[in-house]
């Protein structure tokens, strides 16, 4: 009888994962700074072993302390994606808790994966929603720069300071540490800091290439949102994008983060339609 059991992945599985990874379509993979494989030897990664060969892997690594996002969900077609996950998830379930606890959080983007979430006690608590802007007339004659505030790009010294910006921005789920940010702003396509006299309080990070690009990141300090920051950041990439000849911008966003909404809707994106659910589902401590 063939042994099957769940354990640690560590770097010797690297193989094994990537052609799980490569080959299967079953997967789930969390949009990330770091592919599934750079996360091997972290804490909270799992293989589904029988007898030597990976079946089925869950990765969902901390990057702060007490959040966890499943950054891999994968299996091979011989199990169902029930059995795989729930020998897996309840392997993730103890470990975590004997840890100290964490929020788990997972963007599910395939249906299977949505349905797989909800019957395991995820909670949906908010959307992704998708926005394009397409290099629009209109936005030709807005300021780069509002009153006390000038737009720089940005360099390495400044990561420190932004992550200040972008810890003070955001709920814990989204905030950014700084090696994190270290990791995006090496990927980085265009990236660029808003100044005033009291330093760094904004910023935003872009990717691509070809005729897309996508704003990954883009923060102002909550005491200084509404006096033009936001704006500064987005007519400045606007303006980069056209030299760059770059004609659409992607970004993503909270449903439930009014304040982002209205700025991206003012400046010019529109709703594509698509939307993806956030699942989270909280892991107490043992006592």
């Amino acid at each position: 009888m063939i042994n099957t059991l769940v354990r640690p992945a560590d770097l010797n599985d690297h193989q094994q994962l990537s052609n799980l990874i490569f080959f299967e379509t079953r997967l789930h993979r969390h949009l990330d700074w770091r592919s599934p494989l750079e996360w091997l030897g972290a804490p909270f990664y799992w293989a589904l072993d029988e007898g030597g060969q990976i079946m089925a892997a869950l990765a969902c690594p901390t990057e702060r302390d007490g959040i966890a996002w499943v950054r891999l969900f994968v299996y091979m077609g011989r199990w169902s994606a029930e059995s795989a996950w729930n020998m897996l998830w309840s392997t993730a379930k103890q470990e975590i808790a004997q840890a100290g606890g964490a929020k788990v959080a997972a963007i599910a983007i395939q249906p299977w994966f949505q349905e797989l979430l909800a019957a395991s006690g995820f909670e949906n608590s908010q959307q992704i929603v998708m926005l394009e802007w397409r290099g629009f007339a209109s936005q030709l004659s807005a300021s780069h720069e509002a009153s006390g505030i000038h737009i720089r790009k940005m360099i390495e010294a400044d990561l420190p300071e932004v992550e200040k910006t972008d810890a003070a921005s955001f709920d814990p789920l989204w905030q950014n540490p700084l090696e994190t940010l270290q990791r995006a702003f090496a990927q980085a396509l265009y990236a660029t800091v808003a100044e005033n006299e009291r330093g760094i309080i904004g910023y935003q990070l872009s990717t691509g290439g070809g005729q897309r690009a996508h704003l990954a990141r883009l923060a102002v300090h909550p005491t200084v949102q509404g006096k033009g920051a936001g704006r500064a950041l987005l007519s400045d990439l606007f303006a980069y994008l056209r030299y760059a000849g770059i004609s659409r911008l992607s970004v993503n966003t909270q449903s439930d983060n009014q304040v982002s909404l209205s700025l991206y809707q003012r400046m010019g994106f529109v709703r594509t339609g698509e939307q993806y659910p956030v699942y989270t589902f909280d892991i107490s401590a043992y006592s």
